[in-house]
């Protein structure tokens, strides 16, 4: 039996993907979580083989939970389902350590295949993110300047992006101000721009957001 663990905050969501796991005979949930804090407790108490996870959680988001399970050496399997754009965003999760990405719009069916893919210890990936894969090889130089970013310059840029303020996003994040300013001044000089205007604009052709 694969044992699973949910992690969205939206509860529509959990329920959605809980109903289509329900159909295979041989995986179970045994834990949900909405947030970061959430789902360290869980998988704390739970016995888990995989944890599909979203990347946009309130406060610290699914590549904090990449981090610290990376960071303790867990064995527990990631299975990344997101809503953000698999051309942005699925390298970096599979270089963060997941061991999938799937995007939330596509089949039903190809959840399930994902989760026992990866619970075999094996990656997952559409044949999309595999041809982006292999064009990365082939050509190592050619990517945007926003794959330079740190997980919490990439958060920062998002929530910018998203019209917060930074004294918004440093409780969010539950940083201080002055290192919000930090990582903002950080992607600023990265991205070769020079105010949140740009910024915003940046990220919204690039699909970020």
């Amino acid at each position: 039996m694969i044992r699973v663990v949910l992690c969205d905050d939206h509860a529509m969501v959990r329920r959605g993907i809980k109903d289509t796991l329900a159909e295979a005979v041989d995986i179970q949930v045994v834990g949900e979580a909405a947030s970061y804090a959430e789902v360290k407790e869980v998988l704390r108490k739970a016995d888990c083989d995989v944890l599909v996870l979203d990347l946009n959680l309130p406060g610290r988001g699914g590549l904090d939970v990449l981090a610290s399970l990376r960071e303790a050496e867990s064995p527990i399997k990631v299975l990344v389902v997101s809503m953000f754009p698999e051309d942005q965003y699925a390298i970096r999760c599979l270089r963060a350590g997941a061991q999938g990405y799937l995007n939330k719009a596509g089949d039903p069916a190809d959840l399930i295949k994902a989760v026992r893919t990866v619970a075999l210890g094996r990656k997952y990936v559409t044949p999309e993110v595999s041809q982006m894969l292999v064009e990365n090889l082939a050509s190592p130089n050619t990517e945007a300047l926003h794959a330079s970013l740190s997980e919490r310059e990439l958060q920062t840029l998002l929530k910018i992006a998203s019209g917060k303020r930074l004294s918004d996003i440093a409780e969010e994040l539950m940083l201080s101000p002055k290192t919000v300013s930090v990582y903002r001044s950080r992607l600023l000089e990265k991205l070769k721009l020079t105010n949140n205007a740009e910024l915003t604009v940046y990220a919204i052709r690039n699909a970020l957001v």
